[in-house]
């Protein structure tokens, strides 16, 4: 489920990008690119996931 939501909202968000900057700049949204560039931070951030260690210890805060 994590790694659809993460598709979900990483798709989601570099589109809202993608469509103000080009706003700002004044050109055309191209949807299907940024949709592209979108899947492609997901598996970026997945492949971050699977590399970084987990920290399976608990620290106590007493």
């Amino acid at each position: 489920m994590k790694y659809i939501m993460t598709l979900f909202w990483s798709v989601i968000l570099t589109n809202v990008l993608g469509y103000v900057v080009s706003s700002v700049q004044g050109t055309e949204n191209n949807f299907t690119l940024v949709t592209v560039i979108g899947v492609i931070i997901a598996v970026l951030i997945f492949v971050i996931d699977a590399v970084l260690p987990k920290n399976e210890a608990i620290a106590d805060h007493h």
